[in-house]
């Protein structure tokens, strides 16, 4: 019996990680028109990101991920935006053990996002929702908006048709 609560513990808690190192954590304080309001925690900074919208979001994201190299984008040199750019690799230093990161929440809502491609200009990975231990893959980064709106939704118990 004991096994069996151990295995049920464990798979209870298994999207508690990061497990890439450019996984980052979305800590969600509120929720407006169409807009989320929070942090986002990274491993490579010791504080977290303020960001008033998705945009902000997805650029910080880009950002990282194009300083990291990780993952490669598969368009070559453009963008989730579609720009074509020409990015340099940069040497990166954790600041943040992944332990630390998942030790940050939002007052709405703490995401686990793990982008493991960027092609088609777009996102494809996963993302946990840790306050219910929920991960949903995701195919463009359009598709992890609607998932995160629609727990946010959730949450609220409120949102419009």
């Amino acid at each position: 019996m004991k096994g069996v609560q151990k295995g049920v513990t464990q798979m209870a808690r298994q999207g508690h990680y990061i497990g890439a190192p450019n996984g980052i954590v979305l800590c969600v304080d509120s929720k407006g028109e169409g807009n989320i309001e929070g942090h986002l925690y990274h491993g490579y900074e010791k504080e977290g990101i303020p960001f008033q919208s998705y945009e902000k979001v997805f650029r910080t994201s880009e950002e990282l991920f194009n300083a990291l190299g990780f993952p490669h984008a598969g368009n070559g040199d453009r963008d989730i935006y579609g720009h074509i750019h020409d990015y340099q690799k940069k040497e990166l230093v954790k600041v943040l053990k992944d332990e630390e990161l998942l030790e940050k929440h939002g007052d709405m809502g703490t995401f686990v996002v793990r982008v493991q491609h960027r092609q088609h200009s777009s996102w494809q990975g996963r993302v946990t929702y840790l306050e219910e231990d929920r991960t949903v893959y995701f195919r463009s980064a359009l598709e992890l908006m609607k998932i995160i709106d629609g727990v946010l939704c959730d949450t609220e118990q409120r949102c419009e048709e």
